[in-house]
């Protein structure tokens, strides 16, 4: 095998391994020429997983938190587990459905690695794709701390939430559930226990691999973006002006197509994720004003885990918002880089032929949340502070019934 080829092999492997291995456990990661049996059982696993964690974790967090409508407290702490489940189901069934959509882009990133390259090319494609390996392993990282908190420590009587007579009248389970059986008796309790670990991992597992399959796209794009920036500049070196002019526009065309594609398939995930975000901030805000304006008390696990949970939830919400600020800005620099070459040089024709590549670029390219607003810095900040002002401001209509 030809060491060059080899070379731009491995480094594809390494782009997509940590991606690859949890979209493919959870059977959403699309293969080319799949048989019609290896068809058949990715998706029987997709079917069983996605009933584990909707039958014993979002519907029985949603029924309990209509039991315990209008105690805000318990009601904040079910929503810290109902929120994400809907969203987890809603992303895990989207992937799941947009698998065709997906392998064209899984194909142009394969092809942009193979294909030949500068070292210069290929230094900013490893840049590109060290960020989304870093970001990917923070996400696992911090999921797996809030994972672990939850299951574990309840085994040992110790809870992170939220507890009352209520939510709580028996044996601790990891998350707030009501069921229509006792699930106190064993062996129900233990096979609750069990099946509700097991929903919380594939939800987690599908709500940050979601997320950091989305950063392998959008950060791999942005590469190919710089790496027209970088040829656009160089437009008037060249002998072959109109071939390499050509293959410019191809270029740029495919990518505006590929945007437009990942747009398609995180919209809806990405509208739900700004009303999740919303919704939590508002409470979170109302939680922390209670505590610092009224003096209650909260205990240190509950605390660790809530810190955990916000730092995981905002990370997130700044992660939507700055890969699509990167993406808008690169988009910029090449619109940039076409009016800034010295087109005043060339002759006419080529002049004429330029203004393809600036006509294409003048259009900024957006991810957008549900076809509505654009995922900038602006949104998550416009969006956050008011959120978070509302729910510092509803502090001052609390009741003082209720403990932290």
């Amino acid at each position: 095998m030809d060491t060059s080829i080899y070379t731009a092999y491995a480094d594809y492997e390494w782009a997509i391994k940590l991606n690859r291995i949890c979209l493919k456990m959870l059977g959403i990661w699309p293969k080319n020429n799949e048989t019609k049996w290896e068809k058949l059982m990715t998706n029987v696993r997709v079917i069983v997983m996605l009933n584990i964690g909707f039958w014993f974790c979002t519907i029985p967090s949603v029924y309990s938190l209509l039991r315990i409508w209008g105690n805000i407290m318990s009601m904040i702490d079910n929503l810290q587990y109902t929120l994400p489940f809907t969203m987890a189901t809603i992303k895990f069934f989207i992937m799941w459905q947009k698998k065709k959509d997906i392998l064209p882009l899984l194909n142009m990133i394969k092809h942009d690695w193979l294909k030949p390259k500068t070292m210069q090319e290929r230094n900013v494609m490893i840049k590109r794709a060290r960020l989304a390996c870093i970001l990917t392993i923070f996400g696992y990282f911090i999921m797996l701390i809030s994972f672990l908190l939850c299951t574990i420590l309840p085994i040992f009587g110790f809870s992170m939430r939220y507890l009352t007579n209520k939510t709580d009248p028996g044996r601790l389970v990891p998350i707030q559930t009501y069921y229509f059986y006792d699930r106190d008796k064993s062996p129900l309790y233990e096979i609750t226990y069990v099946l509700q670990t097991i929903g919380m991992s594939i939800f987690a597992a599908v709500y940050t691999g979601t997320d950091c399959f989305l950063s392998v796209l959008v950060f791999h794009v942005c590469g190919q973006l710089e790496n027209l920036k970088a040829r656009v500049i160089e437009l008037d070196k060249f002998n072959n002006f109109e071939n390499v002019l050509s293959y410019s526009v191809q270029d740029h065309i495919r990518l505006i197509r590929s945007i437009n594609i990942i747009d398609n398939i995180f919209a809806l995930m990405l509208l739900g994720a700004l009303f999740y975000f919303g919704i939590l901030f508002a409470f979170y805000g109302f939680l922390f004003g209670t505590v610092i304006t009224q003096h209650r008390n909260i205990s240190a696990p509950r605390l660790t885990f809530i810190v955990t949970t916000f730092v995981n939830t905002f990370a997130h919400t700044c992660f939507y918002c700055v890969v699509g600020e990167m993406l808008v800005a690169q988009c910029r620099k090449v619109y940039e880089a076409a009016c800034q070459l010295k087109w005043y040089t060339l002759k006419p024709k080529k002049a004429r032929n330029l203004l393809i590549v600036m006509i294409c670029a003048n259009k900024p390219l957006y991810l957008t949340a549900g076809k509505l607003f654009p995922m900038t810095m602006a949104t998550l900040f416009v969006k956050d502070i008011g959120q978070l002002y509302i729910g510092l401001a509803g502090t001052s209509g609390i009741k003082n019934s209720d403990n932290v």
